[in-house]
C-alpha cells in the first residue's frame, strides 16, 4: 500500500526533473515510469496524457514556487528589499542547481514556454495563468513602493510585468551560456526598470541567503 500512495508523487518528480534536463517533447510515457520506479499502468491510473501530467507537474512546480514568492514578497521587509531578496534566492536557485547537475536548469515555466506555447493549448493556458499571478504578486509590492516614494514608475501593474520578464530573461540567459553571473545584473536592471535608487547600496545584490 506504502508503494502505491507514492507512486503519483514519485511520477511527477521524476517527470519534473526529467522536463528540466530534456524538455517535454522528447520523452515517452516509459520513460518516465522507469526514472519513477512504477510499472506503466500506475501512469495511467494517475494521468489520462502525458499532457496531463505535464499540467500537474506546472500546478505542483508552481506551488512551491508560489510559497516562496508569497513568504518573500509579503513580508515584512521595505518593498525593494522584498523585491532583492526574491532575486536573491533565484540566484541562489540557480547556482545550487548548477552545484547539483553541473548545468543551470533554468525555469521550467520559462522552459516550457519557449517549447510548448505554440503546440498545447492548455499548457499555454497554465502558463499564462501562473505568470499572470508573479504579475500580481510583483505589482503589490511595486504599488507600495510606489506610494512610498521610493519608485517612479507610473504604471504599476505594467512595471511589474517588465521586473518578472526581466526575471525570467535573465534566467534564460543564465541557462543559455550555462553560467549564473548572468544573474549578477538583477537587481540593478530591476530598480533602473522602476526608476529608484539603491537602498543600503552597500550590499551585494549577489549574495547568499543560504
Amino acid at each position: 500500500m506504502g508503494r502505491t500512495s507514492d507512486a503519483k508523487e514519485r511520477i511527477l518528480t521524476a517527470a519534473q526533473s526529467l522536463i528540466e534536463q530534456r524538455g517535454y517533447s522528447a520523452l515517452g510515457v516509459a520513460e518516465i515510469c522507469k526514472a519513477a520506479g512504477v510499472p506503466k499502468g500506475s501512469f495511467y491510473y494517475f494521468f489520462d496524457s502525458k499532457e496531463e501530467l505535464a499540467l500537474a507537474v506546472l500546478d505542483e512546480h508552481w506551488a512551491g514556487q508560489y510559497a516562496g514568492w508569497n513568504r518573500i514578497l509579503r513580508g515584512d521587509a521595505p518593498p525593494l528589499e522584498r523585491l532583492r531578496q526574491l532575486f536573491e534566492e533565484t540566484e541562489a536557485e540557480q547556482r545550487a542547481g548548477q552545484q547539483s547537475c553541473g548545468t543551470v536548469s533554468g525555469c521550467l515555466f520559462g522552459n516550457l514556454s519557449l517549447e510548448m506555447s505554440n503546440q498545447t493549448e492548455a499548457i499555454r493556458e497554465r502558463l499564462q495563468q501562473i505568470f499572470e499571478a508573479q504579475v500580481d504578486m510583483v505589482e503589490e509590492v511595486v504599488a507600495q513602493a510606489r506610494e512610498g516614494g521610493e519608485v517612479t514608475v507610473a504604471d504599476s501593474r505594467e512595471a511589474a510585468r517588465s521586473v518578472v520578464a526581466q526575471l525570467e530573461g535573465q534566467v534564460l540567459f543564465a541557462k543559455l551560456y550555462n553560467n549564473t553571473q548572468r544573474l549578477d545584473a538583477l537587481w540593478a536592471n530591476c530598480l533602473a526598470l522602476l526608476g529608484a535608487a539603491a537602498p543600503g547600496a552597500s550590499h551585494r545584490a549577489g549574495a547568499s541567503l543560504v
